[in-house]
């Protein structure tokens, strides 16, 4: 579904467990910005007062479905929920978001509450994570000195080698992630084994094409990213004139790496994004990186292979070492650990940052620092806070009920590739093995991270954070050598999302979105199986979108297609990339059919295996109405229900440029208008503006 995010959050995250999201397929978005909405747990995550699983107040009945169906199945509710001021978008997602959030919230003012809780016990530390993070007195005094010795230290660095040393530092200690990126993790070829990995990086903006494009919206962004790092720099005592230099030297520094680096079309591509390298002989393309001596730097000993994503990013980088004045580096490196911190130092920091969100994203306010707070908590210990959310808000009964429905999209999904008419027997086979070892994972893990070793004190929230960025940077570097963990999670528990793994090859679905509008286990089928259904099979789809087909049923990366077969995919898949590119979003902006190809095959596929499930339902096989409504058009209402969102101008342009996921209008009837049954459910007939001819229509799964 990663996710990213809805404001851009420059601080570096834990581990660089961003780069592992990264590699989930993933049904959403990543993460987001939270507005309170009071809701109760029994209420199952329906906004109060919420009685109709599909509520006709909601639609705009006035508008022919066949000619707009997001608007009919939306309109009404689209016209009064605006996007309120603290976010920078609105739709469901956002609503079961804040019950849950509210549900954390909770939870931590309890377990901060209790500090007779046994020192080391979960509530403990959780409580003091939030309770020294909620400590904005304190925080105050602090200013910027929890870094002053990281910028000091900085100041002293002599040459190159020094340079490279402290990237090295900063990486392994959790302060920073400047230059590439780095992360341990299943090499695609051999899954079985983990491997160090090398991957581009050292910019700060959302995408390359924010340091690369001149138009008028783009360069107010690079002038309002220069006002950012001057201030910042400001904030440290350093004259306005030497921080304006400042800037534009890290500009220039981040905009040849961004020119250095690949678009994110072509890093979808898993193939030319894998480049094994003995790492004497990735040295020899890179002659001032001795990588053995670098990665001893940074923890890593004893392993003689990387992979490297893309090789031409590091000769660039290479050539820049030393074409770049060390004094320059001096002041990147600071500046990655000034945006790094910001968010967890003074409020002038604080609101420093927000300020330039705000020119990205178009969000009015700043979120609560309770929110800000329980989100850093979920992602910095969530698996401390899981076990306290699942305890209160994850029912055995749903989890049954998920294993249920899972059993049934995989047997939907199993008839329909044996139904497949542009697909070979040969290939079918591999396609059902493949689907025949899915691992589905519902909930929360089996065995919960216990995060050993990491120090938590009530009073010192930024070395708490720092803590935790060394601790989970020391646990990534330790599964080197060591078995693969399959029973580890890539979301916490109160996750609202969902995503599948092509390396372990499984489907995983959090606690968190195990409530409405995707599920309810009062609901009747075909509000959960246009809803958590499709997302079940959104999931399995990824294992066959355009990058997840490409590695077989143990996870490689390795082809089990015949040429024809491959082929005649591929042309399926150029139709919807050609259909999702005719789409307008704002004036001459149009929705990246190929960048969201994975995402928009996911949908495709999942709403499809969904209605086959449902069809299977004693519900589906009848023609009995719930409130006015047949069986087969609420499955496809519960659908749209779920993608309804109002979202900023300024937040919709960046995300047309850096998330995989289409717009949620297009989500909408993206799919729908390619299966017969919706067509059927709302009498689509020629003429209706979303109307497509059947031997038009496109299916894939």
């Amino acid at each position: 579904m990663k996710n990213t995010k809805d404001t851009t959050n420059l601080s570096q995250t834990k581990g660089e467990s961003s780069v592992w999201k990264n590699r989930l397929r993933i049904l959403l978005f990543g993460a987001a910005t939270f507005c309170a909405l009071e809701a109760s747990a029994q209420n199952g995550g329906k906004p109060a007062g919420q009685d109709k699983f599909i509520d006709k107040s909601n639609m705009d009945t006035k508008v022919k479905p066949g000619d707009d169906f997001y608007t009919y199945a939306n309109g009404v509710w689209l016209q009064k929920n605006p996007v309120p001021a603290k976010e920078t978008r609105w739709g469901s997602f956002n609503q079961l978001r804040d019950f849950n959030i509210i549900a954390v919230r909770t939870i931590l003012n309890d377990a901060a509450a209790k500090t007779s809780a046994p020192a080391g016990s979960v509530e403990r530390r959780v409580g003091d994570f939030y309770a020294a993070a909620m400590d904005s007195a304190a925080i105050e005094k602090l200013g910027y000195t929890p870094i002053k010795a990281d910028l000091e230290r900085i100041k002293g660095i002599q040459d190159v080698n020094g340079v490279l040393h402290e990237v090295a530092t900063l990486r392994s200690t959790g302060a920073a992630a400047p230059m590439f990126g780095f992360y341990v993790g299943q090499d695609r070829k051999n899954v079985e084994v983990m491997i160090p990995q090398l991957s581009q990086g050292g910019t700060t903006l959302p995408d390359r094409d924010y340091y690369l494009k001149n138009d008028a919206r783009t360069t107010r962004i690079q002038d309002a990213y220069k006002t950012y790092i001057t201030k910042l720099f400001t904030l440290t005592g350093v004259d306005q004139a030497t921080a304006q230099k400042n800037a534009e030297t890290i500009f220039n520094i981040e905009k040849q790496m961004a020119a250095a680096q690949m678009a994110r079309v072509e890093m979808r591509d898993p193939h030319k994004t894998y480049n094994k390298f003995a790492v004497a002989d990735f040295s020899k393309t890179t002659p001032n990186m001795d990588w053995k001596s670098l990665m001893a730097k940074m923890k890593v000993s004893g392993e003689d292979t990387v992979l490297v994503n893309n090789p031409k990013f590091f000769t660039e980088l290479n050539g820049m070492l030393t074409a770049t004045p060390v004094a320059d580096w001096q002041t990147y490196l600071q500046w990655n650990v000034l945006k790094s911190a910001a968010p967890y130092l003074s409020s002038d920091f604080v609101d420093a940052n927000f300020a330039f969100t705000q020119i990205l994203s178009g969000q009015k306010v700043q979120t609560p620092r309770w929110q800000r707070m329980s989100q850093l908590t979920d992602g910095t210990i969530g698996e401390l806070l899981g076990q306290l959310y699942v305890q209160k808000h994850f029912k055995p009964e749903a989890k049954a009920r998920m294993d249920e429905m899972i059993a049934n999209l995989i047997k939907a999904y199993e008839i329909r590739i044996k139904g497949l008419d542009w697909m070979s027997a040969e290939t079918k086979e591999k396609a059902l093995a493949k689907l025949g070892t899915f691992r589905p994972k519902v909930g929360y893990p089996e065995k919960w991270k216990t995060y050993d070793g990491l120090e938590v004190n009530r009073n010192t929230f930024f070395q708490n954070v720092r803590n935790a960025g060394q601790w989970g940077y020391n646990d990534m570097i330790s599964q080197l050598g060591k078995p693969v963990d399959r029973t580890k999670w890539g979301m916490t528990p109160p996750t609202v999302n969902a995503y599948y793994s092509p390396v372990m090859n499984e489907i995983v679905f959090p606690a968190g979105i195990l409530q409405f509008p995707f599920f309810d286990p009062n609901a009747d089928d075909a509000v959960n199986y246009g809803g958590i259904g499709a997302v079940i099979g959104h999931e399995i789809s990824h294992g066959f979108d355009d990058s997840g087909s490409q590695y077989d049923k143990d996870g490689n990366l390795r082809n089990w297609w015949t040429a024809e077969d491959r082929s005649r995919f591929q042309a399926k898949a150029d139709q919807l990339v050609q259909q999702f590119n005719d789409y307008t979003v704002q004036d001459t902006i149009h929705v990246n059919g190929k960048l969201t190809l994975g995402e928009n095959i996911g949908d495709l596929g999942g709403l499809s295996a969904a209605y086959e499930a449902f069809k299977m339902t004693k519900q589906g096989k009848s023609k009995k109405k719930i409130d006015g409504f047949t069986p087969d058009q609420r499955f496809f209402l519960a659908w749209a229900q779920v993608w309804r969102t109002n979202i900023l101008p300024e937040t919709e342009a960046q995300l047309i440029l850096t998330d995989t996921h289409s717009p949620g209008k297009y989500r909408t009837i993206g799919a729908p208008v390619n299966m017969d049954a919706w067509y059927k459910a709302f009498k689509v007939k020629p003429g209706d503006a979303l109307y497509i001819a059947p031997e038009d229509r496109i299916r894939i799964w």
